[in-house]
């Protein structure tokens, strides 16, 4: 059983060591498609765990409750410089600590409750904090939902876009606050510039949710939102293979307000640790070699697009231009589910995630999609070649699904393949 070189610092818990080490044996002998899931550096990994966590910070740098925190000012001041340098903002503000808190702030430091916005639904690629009823949003706001274009069967016209028809519709029509974009299960470029055309003929701000492709952005693979929009909010722990926690850009007029949404609007003290691993995490991300890693992210979604397709899965809107896929499965086979294909996976050595498409039939619980992601194993070192070899692995698992020994094969092959891309390799007892 593997170790992490950090869990030497945990000697008097066997208890918890034991579950960390079979994590980290979970990890790097399985692969992981979790399109909102990456393998943070060993950098990111010991700021995250590094003395800051001792320090309480409350407010901003230079505005703080409590004493003795020079050093931790420096250390915040350095994160939000390195940010707002790698995406060209005026404000960022690195406190945040998930997407969806970021995003909540943004609600609350630019809306009045009630206020109408305009999002992407749930079903149809969005987030849970665009306006769905099991997300607390959707009781202080009035969300109205844009959707993607129908399916099609023509090759050249799949359908499954953003319907930037409709989204002008809706917002002449409802005259929202704030207009929305980005998602989380959308596997096409998200052109800022119709957005912020459309905000403006209806006086709308206009909030980019980037939280999956912040590192595609970062990388130069993805149109950077920040001159377009008001405000931008991400999560550093996707495509950013940051540490989990999240950030938000914004121009300089509205900076006093979201700083005051996040503290003391909505969080108390900031985990100055985390906060250490982000800045960690915007300085790997300034280096050229990451703009080489964005564009392999693609090239490999690309290629496993391709190659789940040869398998018979029908690709949601054709194919991809970020670093997920998303499948629906009905054609693959009309009785297998979401919810079976992720737990028939798993035993395969193969973690992945249920997702509804486009007007699913089925519940969220159970859904007629998977979403698979290829950042984590790009971090692992995986190219197009590997990326085939696993949509190969995924269809025989899902087809011999009752078939133990089948299941059985495709996980050992699958470890093969991880032993030969661990992207701890160098750090591994």
């Amino acid at each position: 059983m593997g170790s992490s070189p950090f869990d030497a610092w945990i000697t008097n818990d066997e208890e918890l060591k034991s579950l960390l080490a079979r994590e980290w044996d979970r990890q790097t002998t399985t692969l992981q498609l979790i399109a909102s899931e990456n393998f943070a550096s060993p950098a990111v990994m010991a700021a995250t765990g590094s003395i800051l966590t001792n320090k309480y910070a409350e407010g901003y740098p230079g505005r703080r409750y409590y004493g003795g925190n020079q050093i931790v000012d420096e250390v915040e001041d350095l994160a939000r410089r390195r940010l707002t340098m790698l995406f060209g903002a005026e404000h960022a503000n690195v406190q945040p600590h998930s997407g969806a808190n970021a995003n909540v702030a943004v609600y609350q430091a630019l809306l009045d409750p009630g206020d109408t916005i305009l999002a992407m639904r749930l079903d149809q690629g969005g987030h849970l904090t665009h306006g769905s009823p099991a997300s607390i949003t959707s009781k202080f706001w009035n969300f109205v939902s844009y959707g993607v274009t129908p399916r099609s069967d023509v090759t050249e016209h799949p359908g499954e876009f953003i319907d930037f028809e409709n989204v002008r519709d809706l917002a002449v029509r409802h005259r929202p606050k704030l207009i929305v974009a980005g998602a989380t299960a959308y596997s096409q470029l998200i052109d800022p510039q119709p957005f912020r055309e459309i905000a403006d003929e209806v006086g709308a701000l206009l909030m980019f949710d980037s939280a999956h492709v912040a590192g595609l952005i970062a990388g130069g693979v993805h149109p950077n939102p920040v001159p377009f929009a008001d405000v931008v909010a991400f999560t550093t722990h996707k495509t950013l293979r940051g540490p989990r926690g999240g950030a938000i850009l914004c121009r300089e007029q509205h900076a006093k307000k979201i700083d005051m949404a996040v503290f003391p609007g909505q969080q108390g003290g900031p985990l100055e640790h985390s906060i250490a691993a982000k800045a960690v995490a915007f300085n790997e991300a300034s280096q050229p070699a990451f703009s080489q890693y964005a564009r392999q992210i693609v090239n490999n979604a690309q290629a496993f697009a391709k190659a789940l397709a040869a398998e018979g899965f029908r690709i949601v809107s054709g194919g991809t231009e970020n670093h997920m896929v998303v499948l629906d499965l009905r054609d693959f086979d009309a009785e297998l589910t979401g919810k079976v294909a992720q737990e028939v996976l798993d035993l395969a050595g193969i973690t992945t995630n249920r997702n509804q498409i486009p007007d699913d039939p089925r519940s969220p619980f159970v859904t007629s999609g998977l979403r698979v992601g290829s950042a984590a194993q790009t971090t692992a070192g995986m190219k197009e070649e590997q990326f085939v070899d696993i949509a190969q692995l995924m269809s025989r698992a899902l087809r011999q699904r009752d078939d133990e020994s089948a299941i059985k094969d495709v996980r050992s092959r699958v470890a093969t393949m991880c032993d030969q891309f661990n992207p701890y390799r160098n750090f591994t007892k």
